[in-house]
């Protein structure tokens, strides 16, 4: 959602080039250069990719950036509610008239050339990220990496690539490899990369691709440390140990963002005093395991809890399986949501073991909602049709119990609309 100037930007882009995202730099890097290269003149920038945890490492970065008094630039997608979420200037979500301003400006110097609508986002996104003064940019792939919209950007202060999983098969490629060698396409020569975990046939891509343009590489486990410890966390590595409260956002795969976070900074030219990294217990980043306390919640007997989270991959599912382990204590009932294309199945096995009760949901404003059924085939008939949040949530009865709400960014944005 934006403002009625910026939707209609957005609508006629949309029926000038329909292609929401199509890998290729040319078409932007000729914007910009109609633009006078706004994407030359960013303050230092900290360039993130990977399959999950972007968003979640990108509000680590910017908790720490304003731990240590800095302003922040913050550029993530998608959005969730409001268009407006994606561009955050010197710390303040751009305001509406802004934001259709700049739209209007870039499609007009675009005088009606093939351009998709992110490629015109990111390009509206350098211009004011040019023209406000901050002192860091927080700037997270769109899709893959290589050639994606945001990587026009000259050599960062640093990289974090977050963690790799088999996700967008169809455009990055079907082994973890390509998938890996996509995302490494960030890495600069000079531009020190921050990342963490990963099979050995990922490490493998990113070594090479560090080598092969000079970007030093630091990885988990050998170059820097981060675990929990009584306190919060323990973070350790060249430059020294960091006793730090534990990370706001839950989930033990926030631990290596946050790990992430602090590794790729430290790497970097600004030389953050310590007090500043332990801004990870300040972070936001809505439905990241975030618990929701409004309307939805309020159907629910006492007792209940309900939970957002937007994890809609392989990978995130095997997150999301980790953390509900430690939901041992009572009965656990999911509500699925997907999008077309995902890989439903695989998304679901670690999830299903775990769920009490599971509901395959489509909201009607969902963006490319996979069908009920689709979701209910894909659980081996475990699903049972929602076929709304709304009807899954009136349904459930039982003991206490935790409800969490899982399975597309898409439809997060849905529920936080319903909820407030």
């Amino acid at each position: 959602m934006a403002s009625g100037r910026a939707e209609a930007i957005i609508d006629r882009l949309h029926g000038l080039y329909p292609r929401l995202i199509d890998l290729s730099l040319d078409r932007l890097r000729d914007l910009l250069a109609k633009l006078g290269n706004p994407e030359t003149r960013l303050p230092p920038v900290i360039h993130v990719a990977g399959t999950n945890g972007k968003g979640s490492t990108c509000a680590f970065l910017r908790a720490i950036g304003e731990r240590a008094g800095l302003a922040v630039h913050v550029a993530t997608s998608p959005h969730l509610v409001h268009f407006n979420e994606r561009i955050r200037l010197a710390g303040t979500l751009v305001d509406d008239a802004t934001l259709a301003a700049t739209l209007e400006e870039v499609e007009r110097v675009n005088a009606g050339a093939a351009i998709t609508v992110f490629e015109v986002l990111m390009a509206a996104t350098f211009l004011l990220f040019a023209r406000v003064p901050a002192d860091l940019c927080v700037l997270e792939v769109g899709l893959g990496g290589r050639f994606d919209a945001t990587n026009v950007i000259p050599p960062p202060a640093a990289c974090a690539i977050t963690s790799i999983s088999l996700d967008h098969r169809e455009m990055l490629g079907d082994t973890l490899a390509a998938i890996a060698f996509e995302k490494a396409g960030i890495m600069k020569p000079g531009s020190p990369t921050a990342t963490g975990l990963h099979p050995p046939e990922v490490e493998e891509v990113l070594r090479a691709r560090a080598a092969a343009v000079g970007a030093p590489l630091l990885m988990r486990g050998r170059d820097w440390s981060v675990e929990p410890s009584s306190s919060g966390l323990r973070y350790a590595d060249s430059l020294g140990g960091l006793d730090l409260p534990p990370p706001a956002l839950l989930g033990a795969h926030q631990v290596e963002n946050a790990g992430i976070a602090i590794a790729a900074l430290r790497a970097s030219d600004l030389r953050l005093p310590d007090a500043a990294f332990a801004g990870i217990s300040s972070a936001e980043w809505p439905a990241r395991m975030q618990r929701l306390t409004g309307r939805l919640a309020a159907r629910l007997p006492p007792g209940w809890e309900l939970w957002l989270d937007g994890g809609h991959n392989p990978g995130g599912g095997e997150a999301l399986a980790a953390h509900l382990r430690g939901w041992a204590d009572r009965p656990v009932h999911l509500i699925v949501g997907m999008k077309k294309a995902k890989d439903v199945a695989e998304t679901l096995r670690p999830l299903l073991p775990l769920a009490t009760t599971l509901w395959a949901v489509a909201e009607p404003g969902q963006h490319a909602a996979l069908p009920v059924a689709d979701i209910v085939a894909a659980s081996g008939g475990l699903a049972r049709p929602g076929p709304t949040v709304e009807a899954a949530l009136r349904r459930l009865d039982g003991p206490p119990a935790r409800v969490l709400i899982c399975g597309s960014l898409y439809l997060a944005g849905e529920v936080l609309k319903l909820d407030r």
